[in-house]
């Protein structure tokens, strides 16, 4: 049956160009649709080396420090275990120290150094986001993870001088991390056509995972047989690697495609005519109020938030679930450590290509996929948490369902992650800026409340809480950006408007200037 579905002809698509809901709008655009790989997807690539590699420098201190601390030294305290799947096995549960290191941390100024990193790269979000909507992106992504990158080759040395010098270098490198998503976006927005952003957006966003398949691993083969006693040398080569990456990236990336000297005309004609109003630093105001206002935002904001918790709670609480309760280390084996992260990398990619593919068919509109994929990428693991929560005492079960769980999670790339283009193509670094923040606040609730729930009763009934928690946040979250949510860019983003709102502006800020003046000259009077 023909799609009957109404037309609209938004004022802000060059040339007129039809625009519905059901992607026949971009139908005149990909007769002209450059054929093979063109500049958009080098800088796509970029920034997928940029997000792998600020994991990699986000991650690889969890893996040094087992290397740094001098365990032996620190008093140990009984870990609690459950005894309902059987009476512990010592020589099981017993990790064999290869290699100790000088440090003598308690694990609580330990958990000071890894979390240090984490307060540096929530707290410039939001202000990153700003700068580059005023000045660009580029420049503060490629400088921002550059200081990451060289500030990375000062911990060895820092670590010598003293725990705080260490807590001070990690927050530096979080503080030069804070760009990379809400800048990224950002390059999303002026570089992709929306038929294409569900598959280059995941591309990008898949680094993460990429980043810490390739970051767990190695670094413990380099804590094991590296240079300079081990674990220095991990800093030494991710911290080289990404500093090629920044000079690379700043030398070879434009900021758009008007001033980017190598790409075709081609290439430009068909991204610009797709993307007119979104690219250039030079956009009006915010509008913060009609933001704020704005349902659409709200339900990227919940599924963010919502992500975040499950997602805290299903990769770092499950393996702490098989050790307390299955007296089983996922830790003990390095590929299954990496598995989920490598199931949630390659469904990421399969699942933006099906979204694109169901974009382009015109039977499905921008609105509808962002629906199906997030649903799959959130309720799936919420699925998982609850089988999770029942599988008794079967280990193997345990680690099918933290692979599956976390894989169907690569669908929230082509779902909400990918959504703040689709409503805001000029604003979507600031959107992504402010959404990533509090993602990563409620992030940080996640094992808070589940070593709140399991403090000294690590039995199944108490996980099951957790797991059964974890998974309500992932359902209400999805439910509420199932209802709310919305793949059409947004009345408050229309470039058509802003003349008008220039002219109201400049009026507003007249009638003030004239207000302050005839106020002086009455206070004068006065006197």
């Amino acid at each position: 049956m023909k799609n009957k579905m109404k037309k609209y002809f938004l004022p802000w698509s060059r040339n007129n160009i039809p625009m519905n809901d059901t992607l026949e709008s971009y139908s005149c655009l990909l007769r002209f649709k450059p054929r093979g790989l063109g500049t958009r997807h080098w800088v796509t690539f970029m920034l997928f080396l940029g997000m792998a590699n600020a994991y990699i420098m986000r991650t690889n201190m969890s893996v040094a420090i087992v290397a740094m601390v001098n365990h032996t030294a620190l008093p140990v305290s009984k870990e609690a275990m459950d005894t309902e799947c059987g009476d512990v096995d010592s020589n099981s549960t017993t990790e064999v120290l290869v290699q100790d290191g000088s440090f003598v941390w308690s694990s609580t100024l330990q958990g000071y150094i890894l979390s240090s990193f984490f307060y540096g790269y929530v707290i410039t979000q939001i202000p990153f986001g700003i700068l580059s909507k005023r000045y660009g992106a580029r420049l503060f992504l490629g400088v921002g993870m550059l200081v990451n990158s060289v500030f990375g080759l000062l911990v060895p040395v820092a670590a010598q001088a003293g725990y705080e010098w260490l807590i001070l270098v990690r927050f530096i490198q979080g503080l030069g991390e804070g760009p990379i998503v809400p800048c990224s976006h950002a390059m999303l927005a002026k570089w992709i056509p929306p038929n294409e952003r569900s598959r280059m957006g995941a591309a990008v966003y898949a680094g993460a995972q990429f980043g810490t398949v390739i970051s767990m691993p190695l670094s413990g083969l380099l804590s094991a047989y590296g240079f300079s006693g081990g674990w220095p040398s991990i800093f030494y080569v991710f911290g080289l690697i990404g500093t090629v990456w920044c000079v690379a990236f700043l030398l070879f990336v434009s900021e758009d495609p008007e001033n980017c000297p190598r790409i075709k005309e081609t290439e430009k004609k068909y991204i610009l005519s797709s993307l007119w109003g979104a690219a250039g630093s030079s956009s009006p105001p915010i509008p913060w109020t009609k933001i704020v206002l704005s349902m659409p935002f709200w339900a990227i904001m919940l599924a963010h938030m919502g992500q975040n918790y499950g997602y805290e709670t299903l990769m770092t609480e499950l393996p702490t679930f098989m050790r307390q309760v299955l007296h089983f280390s996922i830790k003990d084996n390095g590929f299954v450590s990496a598995l989920p992260y490598l199931c949630m990398w390659l469904f990421s990619m399969f699942i933006s290509v099906v979204a694109d593919w169901m974009l382009s068919s015109g039977r499905f509109n921008h609105t509808q996929v962002r629906k199906i994929i997030n649903s799959i990428g959130e309720y799936g693991p919420a699925i998982g948490l609850f089988i999770a929560a029942n599988t008794g005492c079967n280990p193997a079960a345990t680690v099918a369902v933290l692979a599956i769980g976390v894989g169907l999670n690569g669908g929230i790339y082509s779902g909400f992650k990918v959504n703040h283009l689709d409503i805001s193509p000029r604003f979507a670094g600031i959107l992504m800026a402010f959404t990533n923040c509090l993602a990563n606040l409620t992030g940080l609730l996640a094992p808070i409340i589940a070593g709140y729930i399991i403090e000294g009763r690590p039995n199944q009934a108490q996980w099951r809480i957790v797991f059964y928690i974890a998974g309500g946040v992932y359902i209400f979250c999805a439910t509420f950006y199932n209802i709310f949510a919305s793949g059409r860019r947004q009345e408050w983003d229309n470039p058509a408007d802003d003349e008008a709102n220039a002219k109201k502006a400049a009026a507003k800020k007249a009638n003030k200037i004239e207000s302050r003046a005839n106020n002086q000259n009455t206070a004068e009077t006065a006197q």
